[in-house]
């Protein structure tokens, strides 16, 4: 405000004849433009230290910062307003705490842990303070402290993030050597945007010639060797925490060729020995039944038919017979004196002996 000794010199100065018109006018902009300068730097100043927007993990605390400095002119009732600006600007803001008359009141249920940081925030700390920051925490919150004439507020936004979750890392791809293989790292939980990063922890740094992508968190060895195992490291990170993983990356050397063409041709011969053996064991043993059967019917077949039993009874009788007849005819011969003629006996063909 312009004092009434300044406009009394100014009226003066304007009722002077014009001499030196360009003094006058000098001074006159320096007047006014003082006058402008002393009512912007007058009255009630809010300030904060922290950042325009807060980020914060959930279950932190938060405190919003709302530090305020009162003109010597401002007289009137300190009432000092924290609310949550709606972001439809047709409906009305939220209000949280306030201070008025030398005593705060809270405005939201439950409260949640909201409460002024300064025990006694009429001493020029007005900081709100949240004691366990969730979701539903994050807007654009609004420091209002008037003590009249004087009036002035401050906004800051605070940003509700999930801290990333340990990520789980695993090799895509075989280990062997000379072949492609993927690293990926991927955590389930956490609030966007998540940077991932790959290090090596044994073996040395990671080559060039390794690309890995910080968004998907891929490290693609495009031709995998033995320099390049050892253990990896992945860490993903937000604005509010990070987490890591590891793993153990192996390079398995193929085998020889030659070796394994000689294998495999030593043994499909070897198997086709034994297929062969298998079958000529099944032959040999289909016609050694075969001959055996054979063998068995010509046998049969050739052998006469035994003679009848009582066919057998009638030659032994008559046998029998015969020997009886010429005991007799001996006895005979013995007894009859020797002037007998002595006759030959005959030999009967129907019989079969003599008779």
């Amino acid at each position: 405000m312009v004092s009434s000794q300044a406009l009394k010199s100014m009226d003066s100065n304007l009722q002077r004849p014009a001499t030196g018109g360009k003094m006058k006018s000098f001074t006159l902009l320096f007047l006014v433009t003082l006058s402008l300068s002393a009512d912007v730097t007058q009255g009630m100043r809010v300030s904060s230290s922290g950042p325009q927007t807060l980020r914060l993990a959930q279950g932190e605390k938060a405190t919003v910062d709302c530090i305020y400095t009162p003109d010597p002119e401002d007289v009137g009732d300190l009432d000092i307003e924290w609310s949550l600006v709606s972001p439809d600007t047709t409906k009305k803001d939220q209000l949280i705490i306030s201070y008025s008359g030398g005593r705060k009141y809270i405005h939201v249920t439950p409260a949640g842990g909201v409460d002024f940081s300064a025990s006694d925030p009429s001493q020029g700390d007005a900081s709100l303070s949240i004691g366990s920051v969730q979701a539903a925490h994050s807007g654009t919150y609004q420091c209002k402290v008037k003590k009249s004439p004087g009036v002035d507020m401050h906004k800051v936004s605070l940003v509700v993030m999930e801290r990333p979750s340990v990520p789980r890392c695993w090799v895509d791809g075989d280990k062997d050597v000379g072949q492609p293989v993927s690293l990926r790292c991927e955590s389930d939980q956490g609030s966007g945007p998540l940077q991932y990063q790959w290090r090596r922890e044994s073996g040395g740094q990671i080559p060039p010639s390794v690309l890995q992508s910080p968004v998907s968190g891929e490290l693609l060895i495009s031709n995998h060797s033995v320099e390049l195992a050892g253990v990896y490291s992945c860490e993903v990170t937000n604005a509010v925490g990070k987490e890591r993983c590891r793993l153990n990356l192996q390079a398995i050397k193929p085998p020889n060729r030659a070796g394994v063409i000689t294998g495999t041709v030593c043994g499909c011969l070897l198997l086709i020995i034994i297929l062969v053996l298998v079958i000529w064991l099944l032959v040999f043993k289909w016609e050694r039944r075969r001959y055996e059967k054979e063998l068995s019917n010509d046998i049969r077949e050739d052998s006469p038919a035994p003679e009848s039993r009582p066919a057998s009874r009638g030659s032994g009788l008559h046998s029998r017979a015969a020997y009886s007849q010429m005991s007799h005819a001996h006895k005979d011969l013995q007894s009859t004196p020797s002037s007998t003629i002595y006759t030959a006996p005959t030999y009967n063909n129907t019989y079969g002996y003599i008779v």
